[in-house]
């Protein structure tokens, strides 16, 4: 039997999330052009929010309480849009990009904490299984108005009205809404825009363990650091903390490590 035959089919779930004109939807069309270039199959799960606003909705005109029942029906439509599409991605015999746009978490960045804890409690979800367990990869596209507000507008997109100091905000709460993920990366606008999705394309296929060979410039690399001190909470920004358990095998090879790696949060895990 070829080793490509010993392969097993990989599905990739990977959510883009971010503030108001990030690029996620170029984003989007360009990690699809890519895997597809590498025969892979892509799965595009369109963004909730916009469904629902493109009909009417409006967030200023909700009182607090529909607001509140609009996250809690927006989390439930979301929800099953990503697992009419994880479903396909199970079936297909090809390697699976499942590329959400946006996740679960993102409802609780508009939404305070208590509010979000009862919808929670409602359908019996915890972070553990809707955040980390959910999807293997969150990348955070920053936006334009944390950085490049020169290319900040509200023009290409009809459901878009936020100014500048609102979309900052809302970017900032989108990122804080995913800390505590295993595997959450940022991308900023400290490059020009082409980069920054050639970097998007990059910080995905790393994680993946991909290799892109001279496709994209590697300007960065996964080190490990040996801390001999630790200042006080204060001086931190906001993070949780896991319980994390490593089991080391025995292998033939003693040159090859192999581990089983279990993560958890409040006894869940």
């Amino acid at each position: 039997m070829q080793n490509s035959e010993l392969k097993e089919k990989i599905v990739y779930k990977l959510v883009l999330t971010g503030g108001p004109c990030a690029g996620k939807t170029t984003g989007q069309t360009r990690l699809s052009t890519f895997f597809e270039n590498l025969g892979w199959k892509v799965y595009r799960v369109p963004e909730a929010a916009t469904l629902l606003f493109s009909g009417g909705v409006r967030f200023p005109d909700l009182t607090a309480e529909e607001a509140i029942r609009f996250q809690h029906d927006l989390l439930r439509v979301m929800m099953a849009l990503e697992e009419c599409y994880f479903s396909l991605a199970e079936s297909c015999k090809q390697n699976c990009l499942v590329i959400c746009d946006r996740g679960t978490m993102d409802a609780s960045a508009f939404i305070v904490p208590d509010e979000w804890d009862k919808i929670l409690k409602k359908f019996g979800w915890n972070p553990v299984d809707i955040r980390d367990n959910r999807y293997h990869h969150v990348l955070h596209v920053m936006s334009a108005a944390n950085g490049a507000e020169a290319f900040y507008n509200v023009l290409d997109n009809i459901t878009r009205t936020e100014g500048l100091e609102l979309a900052r905000e809302m970017d900032r709460r989108a990122a804080q809404a995913w800390v505590g993920h295993p595997y959450f990366d940022v991308i900023d606008n400290s490059t020009d825009f082409s980069t920054k999705l050639s970097r998007i394309i990059d910080c995905v296929c790393r994680r993946m363990g991909i290799n892109t060979g001279d496709r994209l410039a590697q300007d960065s690399r996964k080190r490990k650091f040996l801390v001999g001190h630790l200042p006080s909470d204060s001086v931190f920004p906001l993070y949780q903390d896991f319980d994390v358990i490593h089991d080391y095998l025995l292998t033939a090879n003693p040159k090859t490590q192999a581990r089983l790696r279990k993560r958890g949060q409040n006894g869940k895990g």
